[in-house]
């Protein structure tokens, strides 16, 4: 009589595998899967009462009532059609939602709405004078400083930002005197100091030359 073999395979466990999982599969009674998801959901929750809130926008006063999550770019978009400013990335590292509060620039799409009743907020919209527009918006302008133009509202706030900086001495990591007060804007600095704007259509020599005339007038 010949002798069995019943050493185990590599074979022999994946089939067993599938056969066990089909089976338990199969035996499940109707309606278990549908049990199973309730189970994992959990009670349902009452949804966050929204909150009222005032901004002062473009020097114009705007009251809401939001959720309490809501972000400063959403609530600039979607409830004040405020749409200049951009949800690129929508985690603070593309710049194209740069806005300024109270002169500073800052991600819009990182900071909470609710963090800023009572602050100054400036968005592309409010940077020109009726007509006229802002000296960093007409270099934009004249040097072609855009291609797709997604970009272009976070940049020029960014850059308006930027050149207060300049003016108050801040240094920055291209800078080399830290202690001497404001430094020479060179075109490295202002690649340095707006590198955190991305230009995915790479008009960033436009750019520089825009910033670098618009200094001299701002």
């Amino acid at each position: 009589m010949a002798e069995t073999d019943y050493r185990i395979t590599r074979r022999a466990v994946l089939e067993g595998g599938a056969a066990t999982c089909l089976f338990l599969a199969s035996g499940l009674p109707v309606g278990a899967e549908n049990a199973g998801a309730a189970m994992t959901a959990g009670p349902a929750t009452a949804p966050i009462p929204r909150i009222p809130m005032t901004f002062r926008i473009n020097a114009v006063e705007h009251a809401l009532e939001l959720d309490p999550r809501t972000t400063l770019l959403d609530a600039l978009r979607n409830h004040l059609g405020l749409t200049g400013s951009k949800k690129g990335c929508d985690h603070g590292q593309c710049g194209a939602c740069t806005v300024l509060v109270n002169g500073r620039r800052i991600n819009s799409c990182l900071s909470l709405a609710a963090q800023h009743e009572g602050d100054e907020i400036t968005t592309v919209e409010g940077l020109a004078d009726r007509n006229r527009l802002h000296p960093v918006q007409a270099a934009f302008v004249a040097h072609d400083g855009f291609q797709c133009g997604y970009c272009t509202p976070g940049q020029i706030c960014s850059a308006v930002g930027m050149l207060e900086e300049v003016r108050a001495g801040w240094p920055s990591h291209a800078s080399t005197d830290l202690a001497s007060g404001p430094t020479a804007l060179s075109d490295a600095e202002i690649r340095e100091r707006m590198s955190g704007n991305i230009c995915r259509c790479a008009a960033y020599p436009n750019i520089v030359a825009a910033i670098r005339d618009a200094a001299e007038e701002v």
